[in-house]
């Protein structure tokens, strides 16, 4: 015979949020990862934080602990409302699952030699608009250089220990041939890693630079914000339920649980305004998703182009 629950006992076990329901169901299953942000022992890519949760392996989240026990544990309504309201036993309804895949740590990027000198990657992006002091600082942190044989931009992305784990390259001649280095860690992309409640996002560290650079001749001091190129956006999958985030950003979000607004500076083109509305479908349950796209031009760098022109005449 099924169980009948009322509007009230529906609503009050909706309260609940995932946290909550660890605590008082399941404590041993809780890890805490640093200050509000906890994760599963069984899951270490469903994050906990702020009264929500996300999976990020599986590309959905949610804030209430019967969200959890049915679209994570996969129990029936029925069989979560029983454990949230009558605190039945939750282990004995689980249904087992295999853990997530272990991740790729042993990937090794292959880095191009150093130019003995950086002056065609300052010449090719002082001629793009970028602030010769912030190519200059980025050459001095590490993540910018120039590759010896063909004089390529070289932006690097380092893990949580400072390890290089990704390289993106750009030409500096008129060819515009561009691409991920062998071994790269999408995971690590281009960043800055300061720290701040708002994330902005971009498809390239030229924009990324650019926007840096914007803010600068607009504000006259640099934006400590954490920023992010994706290195580049694909179109999405037409089945919404195999659309994922980025997993640089999904990866950066991990990272930096005090973000709460994402603003997507993405390219004003076909592929850039589909990726960006995938992404805010996705993300839109837990953070504020903010579309930013440039004012003029198809992306942030010809914008900066656009205002250093106006600034000359």
């Amino acid at each position: 015979m099924a169980t009948y629950y009322s509007e009230k006992q529906i609503e009050k076990a909706r309260a609940m949020d995932l946290l909550t329901y660890l605590q008082t169901y399941e404590p041993t299953e809780l890890v805490h990862l640093r200050g509000n942000t906890y994760c599963t022992r069984e899951h270490d890519s469903l994050k906990i934080s702020n009264g929500k949760w996300m999976w990020w392996s599986r590309g959905f989240g949610g804030a209430t602990a019967l969200d959890y026990l049915i679209k994570v544990k996969g129990l029936s309504f029925a069989d979560a409302m029983k454990i949230l309201t009558e605190g039945a036993n939750a282990p004995s309804f689980y249904t087992v699952k295999k853990p997530d895949p272990p991740k790729d740590e042993n990937r090794r990027l292959l880095m191009p030699e150093k130019s003995e000198t950086n002056n065609h990657i300052i010449r090719y992006l002082t001629g793009r608009g970028i602030d010769e002091n912030l190519i200059n600082a980025c050459i001095h942190r590490d993540v910018l250089y120039e590759s010896e044989l063909y004089h390529n931009c070289v932006f690097i992305g380092h893990d949580e220990n400072g390890i290089a784990r990704y390289g993106g390259y750009r030409s500096t001649n008129d060819l515009k041939m561009m691409g991920d280095l062998a071994g790269s860690d999408k995971r690590y992309s281009f960043r800055t890693n300061s720290e701040g409640n708002d994330l902005h996002v971009f498809e390239s560290p030229i924009d990324l630079l650019s926007y840096m650079t914007l803010m600068n001749m607009k504000t006259g001091r640099w934006l400590a914000e954490p920023m992010l190129s994706l290195g580049g956006v694909y179109k999405p999958s037409g089945d919404p339920s195999k659309r994922r985030v980025p997993v640089a950003l999904q990866n950066m979000l991990e990272n930096h649980p005090e973000v709460t607004t994402v603003h997507l500076h993405l390219d004003n083109d076909t592929a850039g305004r589909a990726a960006a509305c995938s992404i805010e479908d996705q993300l839109k349950n837990r953070y504020n998703v903010r579309l930013e796209f440039p004012p003029r031009g198809k992306d942030c760098n010809d914008y900066l182009m656009h205002m250093r022109k106006q600034k000359l005449s």
